[in-house]
C-alpha cells in the first residue's frame, strides 16, 4: 500500500488496484515509465484510503479481490470523490459487463493485457475527462447558446478518442495527426469516423487475445 512510484507529473495521477502482485507491478511500472504519477494498492480497503489521501485523476481497478471488490471501490469513488475509473479484469460475462456499464466506467479492458494497450486507453480516458470538465467555450455569435448534450449520452463511451490514443501510442503521433490518420482510414474504407474507431479497437482487442492452443 501507499507506493507512489513517480514524482508528481503533469500527465496525471493514477491509482492502480489489483490483488495480483505481478499484474500490479507490471501496470504500475508501465504507467510510471509513460510519465504518470502512480499510486498502487493490492486490496480495496487500501485503495479507498489512498484515493481519499491522494485524489487521483483516474483509477484502474481489478474487479474480483479479497474484501472490497473493484465494484465496491468504484461505487465509493463515484459517489464520494467523483473520481473516474476503468476496470481491468479477466472476466467478461454478461453480469460483469452489465455492472461495469451501470457504474459508469470510463473503459473496461479484459486481461491478459499488454501495457501498450493500457497506456493509450489511459491517455484517451484522461483527455475525455478533462475535456468534459473544461469550461464551455464562448458562443461564436451573440445569443447562440451551445447545444446541450443529448439525454443519456456518455461522452466517455465515444470510441474515437480511444482509437486516437491507440494511434498516438503505436505510431508516436501527436493527437492532431492521429485524428487525421483515423479520418483518412474512415474515408478509404467508406465508414463513418465512429465506425472506423470501433473497427480499430475491435482489431486491437482481437490481437491482444492469446493464441489458441
Amino acid at each position: 500500500m501507499n507506493a507512489v512510484t513517480a514524482a508528481a507529473s503533469p500527465k496525471g495521477k493514477i491509482l492502480v488496484v489489483d490483488d495480483d502482485r505481478l499484474v500490479l507491478a507490471t501496470v504500475t511500472h508501465g504507467l510510471a515509465r509513460a510519465g504518470y504519477e502512480v499510486i498502487d494498492a493490492d486490496n480495496g480497503d487500501d485503495a479507498i484510503l489512498l484515493a481519499r489521501e491522494h485524489k487521483p485523476d483516474l483509477a484502474l481497478l481489478d474487479i474480483r479481490m479479497e474484501g472490497k471488490s473493484g465494484f465496491d471501490v468504484a461505487a465509493y469513488l463515484r459517489s464520494s470523490l467523483g473520481t473516474p475509473f476503468m476496470f481491468l479484469s479477466a472476466f467478461a460475462d454478461d453480469d460483469t459487463v452489465a455492472q461495469v456499464k451501470a457504474l459508469g466506467a470510463v473503459a473496461y479492458l479484459v486481461k491478459p493485457l499488454d501495457i501498450a494497450q493500457i497506456v493509450p486507453t489511459v491517455e484517451a480516458a484522461l483527455s475525455s475527462v478533462r475535456a468534459r470538465r473544461a469550461p464551455m467555450p464562448a458562443s461564436p455569435r451573440p445569443g447562440l447558446a451551445p447545444a446541450a448534450p443529448a439525454a443519456g449520452h456518455d461522452p466517455l463511451a465515444d470510441p474515437v478518442p480511444v482509437a486516437v490514443g491507440v494511434l498516438m501510442h503505436r505510431y508516436s503521433l501527436p493527437r492532431a495527426e492521429a485524428l487525421v490518420r483515423l479520418q483518412r482510414l474512415a474515408e478509404t474504407d467508406g465508414r463513418s469516423l465512429h465506425a472506423q474507431a470501433t473497427a480499430l479497437l475491435d482489431a486491437v482487442e482481437l490481437l491482444s487475445r492469446p493464441a489458441a492452443g
